[in-house]
């Protein structure tokens, strides 16, 4: 059950996996359970928000109520996206890898999709951001484990 609890929270916009982590060690996982579940839950929501966002933006963009609100977020997004702009690729690992608030793999699919990045190259890069996010919360996390204990 503990699995599944971290493997949905790392699912979850905003909290991802840096909510994730710290709740699969305080529910007992070990540090490489922890870290291997909320990188894999974590992951399963981009390929579909990286192929499906456009889609859906244009449709909810039709509707009166949702038009403004898809408008602020694709304006939101090509803010974050300055860094991918820039860099590219590397911009967009950075994005997902910095453990800040309003970063990680949804805004960094979110980002892919509105700037066009091909699933086949925003995926690895994505995945390669979320392996470092989670290294620096894990190590964060054990670092106050250790102090606590």
């Amino acid at each position: 059950m503990n699995y599944l609890i971290t493997f949905g929270t790392a699912m979850v916009p905003v909290v991802e996996l840096r909510g994730a982590i710290p709740l699969g060690l305080s529910l007992g996982l070990s540090p490489f359970e922890a870290y291997i579940i909320s990188a894999v839950g974590n992951m399963l929501p981009v390929p579909f928000i990286i192929l499906l966002t456009r889609l859906i933006f244009e449709w909810l963009r039709k509707t009166a109520w949702w038009g403004k609100k898809i408008e602020w977020l694709e304006k939101k997004a090509h803010l974050k996206g300055r860094l991918i702009q820039k860099y590219r690729l590397l911009g967009l690992a950075l994005l997902v890898a910095i453990p800040l608030p309003g970063t990680g793999a949804w805004t960094g699919a979110l980002v892919a999709a509105l700037f066009e990045i091909r699933l086949r190259t925003a995926l690895p890069v994505i995945l390669g951001g979320v392996l470092v996010a989670g290294a620096v919360v894990l190590g964060a996390s054990c670092g106050v484990i250790a102090m606590w204990a």
